[in-house]
């Protein structure tokens, strides 16, 4: 789950490109496993899962509902919360940026100011880092329990849901997407995930080695130390979540930049993780620009490892800070062009909502969106038939309006960069099916769009354009379909719609693929990692895997004199 902005890479817009990264209803479905938390991502239609969304006005073919028609822009709802925390986090403390310098949060459904937010640049990188290098060397965070350290985590995420109307009000707004997709699914994906790592505190340990002669051998699993983070903006609190809880769980203390694009809820979240009893300087979060905040975190010599979450062009500018400055290590969870692949035992109907909701799932902006649909040709022309039905039929309209599926992009540059894309898919001779402009004159909402007769060297089966356009390709074979899906830079998911084993399992080992869906997308299990191969990252997210981002094995060695056994 990304942000990209594809920009040419050299040395003119190396810091620029970094800037790029980045009525309430009662949430009864808090307390369910993770499991089913991760199902209301995936709104499978295999299953009788309760939907994602509320339905209203829609009709039902064969199982599958669907809107009857697009919402309105009208106008923007108020949401019921105030922003009280627009400051930078140091210390345990808000404090304003050095230079006195504010930028203004945005409402993607206007382009109004929400708040203005301190921007923070290298002078308050350098206070944070100074607090979380202090925190760890001198404070109580890595001496403490792994007991208490997971308390601490545990009450947080009882905040979390405590709280979880207000989180959820607050990422909509900054954010764009609907209110029922935040408050059903990615908060609780968040406390599941932060009460799932409190729970991994106590069991990181180390080996008892068999020595080959008379010595003990034992190994240590330690925390890096200082640990810089950068996240994206198209999921602003599960990034959060999928950086700052196996970070912590293991020990180390971290300087957090958020993306520009959407600096409150981060904030809003990390006071409740100080009224849950964090130390000071454990966590401290900057709001603020690539070129300024995001370099100097990439480049700093008192940083001691770094994750980020962006586009591939840009984290490969994070690599190139990383290694001239002290050669910290670097995770990296990077872009995507996933292929959705649908075979010709599909079930037309299930297959072509399971592809709507791969390509179309937070306004497109994911980057491990289905965003090339590979089609069987035997099935082809009656998918596209009921591929531009559905789009058609996608309730487009404020996020805080019930039964909203698709809220606006995130700002001006994506919504512009997307309609670029949109009209170099019609240039090429691609053939537009529906959608492809604006919807409304207000924000910036982009009507769901469906091409058909796509070929792989357009712009648009190639390139990530990270907004509502599903690109539909035909096959005629596996051998076929599993080159063309290969035939990328990228490599970070795949779906694969089909009835039959032999060809799930075929698929599964072919694709060049950090993740597999059969017969389901977007799953997110708290246990599942994720991550790319190829161009898509480095390491992996979430899972047991994650906790080998944060942690350093220490081999030690021991003289045993007269030793019972060896």
């Amino acid at each position: 789950m990304c942000i990209y902005t594809k920009k040419e890479l050299h040395s003119s817009h190396m810091l620029s490109e970094i800037q790029r990264t980045e009525s309430r209803e009662q949430i009864a479905e808090q307390s369910m496993t993770a499991r089913r938390v991760s199902a209301l991502l995936c709104r499978s239609v295999l299953t009788s899962s309760v939907s994602l969304l509320a339905r209203g006005n829609n009709t039902c073919i064969g199982g599958l509902c669907r809107f009857g028609t697009a919402a309105a822009i009208e106008e923007p709802i108020n949401p019921a919360i105030s922003v009280d925390y627009t400051k930078l986090l140091i210390n345990g403390e808000f404090v304003d940026a050095a230079s006195g310098k504010t930028f203004p949060a945005l409402d993607p459904r206007t382009g109004n100011v929400i708040a203005y937010v301190a921007e923070g640049d290298a002078e308050d990188i350098d206070r944070a880092v100074s607090a979380a290098r202090k925190a760890f060397d001198e404070g109580a965070w890595p001496k403490m329990t792994a007991y208490e350290r997971s308390r601490i985590m545990l009450r947080f995420a009882d905040l979390l849901e405590k709280h979880s109307d207000e989180i959820a009000a607050l990422e909509t707004w900054d954010n764009g997407k609907p209110y029922e997709q935040a408050a059903k699914a990615e908060i609780p994906i968040m406390i599941r995930l932060f009460r799932y790592y409190a729970g991994w505190t106590d069991k990181i340990h180390g080996l008892t080695v068999p020595s080959d002669g008379s010595h003990h051998l034992q190994t240590l699993h330690e925390p890096f130390g200082a640990v810089g983070q950068i996240i994206p903006w198209n999921f602003p609190l599960l990034m959060y979540t999928w950086k700052v809880a196996p970070a912590l769980a293991c020990g180390n203390t971290i300087v957090l930049k958020t993306a520009e694009q959407t600096p409150l809820s981060a904030l809003y979240v990390s006071k409740l993780f100080h009224e849950a009893g964090l130390p000071p300087g454990v966590l401290n979060v900057i709001s603020g620009f690539g070129p300024t905040a995001g370099a100097a975190l990439a480049n700093h010599m008192d940083v001691d490892k770094l994750a980020f979450t962006g586009s591939t062009d840009t984290g490969k500018i994070i690599l190139e800070l990383a290694a001239r400055s002290n050669l910290k290590p670097v995770t990296l969870e990077l872009g995507g062009k996933s292929p959705f692949i649908v075979c010709e035992d599909a079930d037309v109907d299930n297959a072509v909502e399971l592809a709507h909701f791969a390509a179309f799932f937070n306004q497109g902006q994911c980057c491990s969106a289905g965003s090339r649909t590979y089609v069987h040709e035997s099935v082809y022309d009656e998918f596209i038939e009921k591929a531009k039905t559905r789009a058609m039929n996608r309730v487009v309209g404020d996020p805080f309006k019930k039964g909203v599926e698709q809220g606006p992009q995130i700002d001006s540059a994506q919504f512009e960069k997307i309609l670029r894309y949109i009209r170099s898919g019609i240039e090429s001779g691609a053939t537009l099916e529906c959608g492809g402009e604006r919807l409304g004159t207000k924000g910036y909402y982009i009507k769901p769009t469906v091409f058909s007769n796509v070929k792989d060297n357009m712009l648009i089966a190639k390139d990530e354009i990270f907004g509502p356009v599903q690109s539909i390709l035909k096959f005629k074979d596996l051998d076929e379909v599993i080159r063309r899906a290969n035939a990328t830079p990228y490599g970070l998911a795949a779906g694969v719609f089909t009835q039959n084993i032999d060809t799930a399992n075929t698929l599964m080992r072919a694709l060049r693929v950090g993740t597999v869906w059969i017969n389901c997308f977007d799953v997110f299990d708290a246990a599942i990692p994720f991550g790319g191969y190829k161009m898509s990252g480095q390491g992996r997210e979430k899972g047991v895997y994650s906790l080998n981002n944060y942690l350093q094995v220490k081999a030690v060695v021991t003289p045993l004199k007269n030793p019972a056994w060896l």
